[in-house]
This record gives C-alpha cells, structure tokens and sequence, in this order.
C-alpha cells in the first residue's frame, strides 16, 4: 500500500465515522443516545489501552483505576469538595474544563506507576496493575473527606453539570442532558481516536511496536525501554481518566463501586474483540462491552432450543447473561481471533484484489 493511501483511507474512514457520529441522534431516542454515549466513553479509554498493550504489550488488568482517579477528580472539582482543593474558587468547576484536568491527573498517576512497573513484565506487571485496580476502591474510601468515602459524591442536579437542570443551545440546536451527553462524549473519543491515530504512525508509533516485538532488538537499534514504556503508561492512564471524566459526568453519582474490577477487566476484552495493535476495529470493541450485557439478558428469545445447554438456559435467572457473554466472547476469538480488525483488513484485502483483477491489462 502506498504512502499516499495509508494516509488518505484513514482520513476518509474517520471523516465517515464523524458523520455518522453527528447525524445518528436524529434518528435514535434519547435513552439510545445515552447508551451510544457510553460506547464513546468506552472507547476513550480503549484507545489508551490499546496503546499500552496493544502496541507496547504491556498488558495492564487495572485501567478501572485510573477511569477512578479520573472519575473522582471530575467529581471533587464539580462539588462543594472543590474549595477544599482549589481555595481560590468559590463553586464547582464547569463538567467540561474537569475532563482534560483529570486525563492529566490520571496521566501523572500512570507515570508515576510505569517507572517502578519498568521491572515487570508480563504476568508479573499483570498481576501489579491488578493490585491497582483492587486497591483502589479501599484508597478511596480512606480520603473520605475529599471523595465522600463509601458514600461517595452525588452531582445530580448541580448547576456545574452541564443541561442536567435545563437543555443547553449548541451549533443552533437545543440539547437535552442525554443528547448533551452524547454530544461531549463522542467529542471527546472522536479527538483521542485523533491523538492516537498521530501518536502512533510516526516515531514513537514504530518505537513502541519494536518494543512490542523484541525489546532487546529495540535496545540494539537505540530505543529507550524507560523513556517509551512510562511514556505509555502515562498517555494510556490519561485516556483512561477522560473517560473516568466522562463517565462520571454520566452517571451524575461516583463512589468506589462505580469503577468495580470487573472494569479493567472489560476494557481489556474491548481491546481484544477490537484488535490487539490497531485503531480501528476498537470501536467494535466498546460496542461489545455496552451492548453484549444488555442483549444477554434477553438472549434465551433467541437461543434455539436445539442447541445443548444454552437451549435451556433462562438468561432472566441471576448469573445467566454472565453465562452468554463468555460463551459469544469464546466464539468471537475462535472465529476472529485477530478482532474486529482483523477481519476489516481481510475485508480490505479482498477488496483490493477483486479491485485489480477488474481492471483493464
């Protein structure tokens, strides 16, 4: 493929998905709009994910805690905590100005974290990114005169949270909170499919795929494992905590189970379903992690009868949707096991073929 089209498709491919992205909430309800939004939340932060371990392969089990840390700062500077943090303000910061303060907290934390994580590797660094995300919960409860503790912080109605009290006028139109929500949210992922997309086709992108490949090849070619990992870790955290942001602004209420464990652990199955090492297949992956629990419930409409054990299961029963989404999960990596990515460049490949055969000798 040459240059020229390397650049060209993904620029047509994201300016499609902007479309898209700006024509759909007229042809979906309110409460849709609100689960779309999720699905740009959760992109966000797969994008940083993916980064850290789709194209450095350092695997990370704890990304839930720094959407925490990034949850919890939007949270703090929106409520009355805020003169506790910030003296010389008299009222809770603006939902939107939060967001790039807490991917820059969040982002301090994960660099603070990837330069003791230098020593690990594998199921080691594994292991110590899901301390974090156990730890986590029990830290914030410590703070509880800056988070709430266990009973949190409730941002419900307060005039810091942007059309939650009465619609807000953007671009001409007149948005209630949920397509307000939407609105910022795919904003939001839309300029981190961006920074991504630049980040990683230029240097630091090739840098960070030879460590991924042979950190000891990446060494002898003059590459700094220190300076690239941690560098990681801290762009990787910062996505996360725009979407902690962006997840707490949705909700309207944060406390230490709002990011539970089983969090990083669908972030991670996001970046797999979505392609390990590509952008492109990621928003697949966040539709996953919103959609595949709603449509689990209700799977036993749908599941024949024929078919041995899930033809009796009763997803309505308390335990069965987490019984049909491993099973599709376990299916999706047998019939694409390189992601949603995968199968859009077989797609492409394809495509090019059939393309070159059609044309004229």
């Amino acid at each position: 493929m040459s240059r020229a089209r390397r650049i060209v498709l993904p620029l047509a491919a994201f300016a499609c998905l902007a479309v898209v992205v700006a024509v759909l909430p007229a042809f979906v309800s309110d409460f849709r709009a609100q689960q779309l939004a999720y699905v740009a939340i959760y992109l966000t932060a797969i994008l940083g994910l993916n980064i850290l371990t789709g194209y450095t392969g350092q695997i990370s089990l704890g990304h839930g805690a720094f959407m925490a840390i990034g949850g919890f700062t939007t949270a703090i500077l929106m409520s009355e905590g805020t003169r506790d943090v910030l003296p010389l303000l008299d009222s809770g910061v603006r939902d939107v100005w939060t967001i790039p303060i807490a991917a820059l907290v969040a982002g301090v934390a994960g660099l603070l974290f990837g330069i003791p994580a230098l020593r690990l590797s594998g199921l080691y660094l594994a292991l110590a990114t899901f301390a974090i995300a156990v730890a986590t919960p029990a830290v914030i409860k410590k703070f509880e005169g800056f988070t709430g503790g266990g009973g949190g912080i409730n941002l419900f109605g307060t005039p810091e949270l942007t059309a939650s009290v009465e619609p807000v006028e953007l671009l001409g139109l007149e948005l209630n909170y949920n397509n307000w929500l939407y609105a910022i949210s795919w904003l939001v992922a839309l300029i981190a499919y961006v920074v991504a997309w630049l980040l990683l086709r230029g240097r630091t992108g090739r840098a960070l795929r030879a460590i991924r490949d042979s950190e000891t090849a990446a060494m002898s070619s003059g590459i700094s494992l220190a300076r690239y990992k941690t560098f990681a870790f801290a762009v990787s955290a910062a996505f996360a905590g725009a979407a902690g942001a962006l997840f707490t602004i949705a909700t309207t209420f944060v406390n230490p189970d709002t990011f539970p464990i089983a969090l990083s652990i669908n972030l991670l199955v996001g970046v797999v379903v979505g392609g390990l090492g590509s952008l492109a297949g990621l928003i697949a992956g966040a539709v996953l992690i919103v959609f595949l629990p709603i449509w689990a419930q209700d799977a036993s409409t749908v599941i024949p009868d024929w078919l041995p054990v899930l033809g009796d299961l009763d997803t309505s029963s308390p335990g069965a949707p987490s019984v049909v989404f491993g099973v599709v999960l376990i299916l999706l990596m047998f019939v694409l096991p390189t992601g949603f990515a995968g199968l859009l460049r077989r797609l492409g490949s394809l495509t090019h073929r059939v393309y070159d055969r059609s044309r004229p000798s």
